[in-house]
């Protein structure tokens, strides 16, 4: 291998070690961080998965390259290592937007609590009948109400785990052809 061949090779090397470790390592710490509620470190996990999974695209550029330079662009185990690749990257850009549903969901169960809270407040010096309508059942419907946004936060929780378990089954089939190859 000629110096550029190495030289392309570290940079397809780094790609991997710095873009697919964190992309993989954000993508398995989201649904824990969904499932405590967590918003903030959800929306950090979000951003951390869209830029590492535009990154990553580098490891795709870099390969390329340097099955070109190598000669063996054509060979069947490149092609599929690269649509496998693109299918990965595909997934990718679906939990992003899973991890962007679920933070949007974890937000308005947020503010639905404050706004249930403010009311039991507000509710709770006004009643003075105990038959009629209690701050109790002002505060059921409004959980009732916040549950259908924590219930669709579940979802796209476990969407995320399970995509995010092909995805990396994706990075080891990729990772055996390569190694089966080289």
């Amino acid at each position: 291998m000629s110096f550029s061949q190495h030289l392309v090779l570290w940079l397809h090397v780094a790609f991997v070690v710095f873009t697919i470790g964190p992309v993989t390592l954000a993508i398995m710490s989201t649904p824990r961080y969904i499932r405590q509620r967590d918003v903030r470190i959800v929306r950090y996990l979000a951003r951390i998965t869209f830029v590492f999974t535009l990154g990553s695209l580098g490891v795709l550029i870099a390969g390329m390259a340097l099955a070109s330079m190598l000669h063996e662009a054509s060979k069947p185990w490149v092609i599929v290592s690269a649509t496998l690749f693109l299918v990965a990257v595909v997934l990718l850009v679906l939990i992003v937007r899973d991890q962007r549903k679920a933070i949007k969901a974890l937000e308005e169960s947020a503010a639905e609590s404050a706004a249930t809270a403010a009311t039991l407040e507000a509710a709770e010096p006004v009643a003075a009948d105990p038959s009629a309508a209690g701050p109790g059942q002002a505060g059921a419907t409004a959980v009732a109400t916040a549950g259908g946004t924590v219930q669709l936060a579940t979802v796209e929780r476990g969407r995320i785990a399970m995509i995010g378990g092909v995805v990396s089954l994706i990075w080891l089939v990729i990772l055996v052809l390569m190694i089966w190859q080289f």
